[in-house]
């Protein structure tokens, strides 16, 4: 009886193996396509790369990998062909001597030319990585628990800034544990860092709170962004069109909810998004001494936490994982206004909670309201602007 269940068995596991060959064969294992700009099914290769840094980072891939697999065969092709050559069947006998000046400097010498032959065109393409003078344009970038934000420095688009969310379809999607089969899957953000083609792009990179890595493959660039402390990187796209990387630093359960997507444009189109973007921003600049009705803050609080707090305390406001629920929270719920004020301003690390000081001060106001009355928090509060402006302080 034992071995007929286990034959049963075997050929169970068998049919299914043939099931997912034949699958994998016909490629109807894959529900999405290679994503231009991003990565591609089954990809063994680097990305296409559209700037020259990347392009001497393939180059360089591809010269060390044939001078490893020269040297791989050199030295065991000589390896087994003295085992098979002067074997012991054959009435080879073993060489006897001490010491020989001519291998001992072809050893030393020949590695030395090797390494040498290596570092020499490796050195050159690193010191271009790092040469970030003469930005045509600078952006700060910035990490956080998890999201990127983009401030424009210096050249066209010079005052510019907004966070990069991941698009929450997605992250809802992700959560239910039954994605869409989307070719960007986890990589759609609300707003895409924008930039013209053919100009040099100085990154310069930080963070808010713990160490994240600002990564584009297709760019050939990778930099840390530390708190406290300044990196910076560059590159110079040479296509217009979407390129996709993500946070390449663990940095928190967060962590795959970072992407990065840099849109490429023309420099005219590049222009008229400065020109829309600065009108949006004008639009939505609030007076922070404006004294707004309740019902509009609240309103305007939903957006901001539904684009903001919605991934960790979800929109029931129950909170998930380490994520504490804002539902019937003491803090939320507290008379004294300022201590939920304070912790959204400064966070609290040790309860997983970043601080928010990107926001505007109109934001945080808004969001606070909604949260003390919303759900089961029916507290009737209101924090006006002002009110976190004094806090700030």
């Amino acid at each position: 009886m034992m071995n007929a269940r286990v034959h049963s068995a075997s050929r169970g596991l068998a049919r299914r193996a043939a099931v997912v060959a034949a699958a994998l064969a016909t490629g109807s294992a894959f529900a999405v396509n290679d994503l231009k700009g991003g990565p591609g099914v089954n990809q063994l290769n680097l990305h296409e790369p559209v700037t020259n840094i990347a392009r001497d980072q393939m180059w360089l891939h591809n010269f060390m990998l044939i001078v490893c697999l020269v040297i791989f065969v050199a030295v065991f092709g000589v390896m087994f062909y003295s085992i098979f050559k002067h074997r012991k069947s054959k009435g080879a006998v073993s060489a006897n001597f001490h010491e020989s000046v001519a291998v001992e400097i072809a050893w030393t010498v020949v590695p030395f030319l090797i390494v040498i032959g290596m570092a020499l065109p490796a050195t050159k393409v690193v010191v271009a990585m790092k040469d970030t003078t003469n930005a045509d344009l600078t952006i700060k970038t910035t990490g956080y628990q998890w999201k990127w934000g983009y401030d424009y420095l210096k050249g066209e688009g010079e005052g510019i800034g907004f966070l990069s969310t991941l698009d929450m379809a997605q992250r809802e999607q992700s959560n239910s544990g039954h994605p869409e089969a989307v070719d960007n899957y986890l990589l759609k953000v609300d707003n895409p860092l924008v930039v013209p083609v053919d100009k040099k792009v100085r990154i310069i990179t930080t963070a808010n709170d713990v160490i994240h890595s600002w990564g584009l493959p297709a760019f050939g660039i990778k930099q840390d962004a530390i708190p406290g402390f300044v990196r910076d990187t560059w590159f110079k796209a040479e296509k217009v069109g979407d390129y996709y990387g993500q946070c390449v630093e663990l940095c928190g359960k967060e962590h795959a909810y970072m992407p990065i997507h840099v849109k490429v444009l023309s420099a005219e189109d590049y222009t008229k998004w400065v020109d829309g973007k600065k009108k949006e921003m004008a639009a939505k600049a609030d007076d922070p001494s404006k004294v707004w009705e309740q019902a509009a803050l609240i309103a305007r609080g939903e957006k901001v936490y539904t684009a903001n707090c919605q991934a960790c305390h979800l929109a029931s406001g129950k909170g998930a994982g380490a994520a504490k629920p804002l539902d019937g929270s003491p803090v939320v719920t507290a008379e004294d206004k300022l201590a939920q004020v304070a912790v959204v301003l400064n966070g609290r690390m040790d309860k997983g909670m970043p601080s928010w000081k990107q926001l505007s001060d109109t934001e945080i106001a808004a969001v606070i309201t909604y949260t003390k009355n919303s759900w089961s928090n029916k507290t009737g509060q209101t924090v006006q602007p002002a009110e976190v402006v004094a806090a700030r302080k």
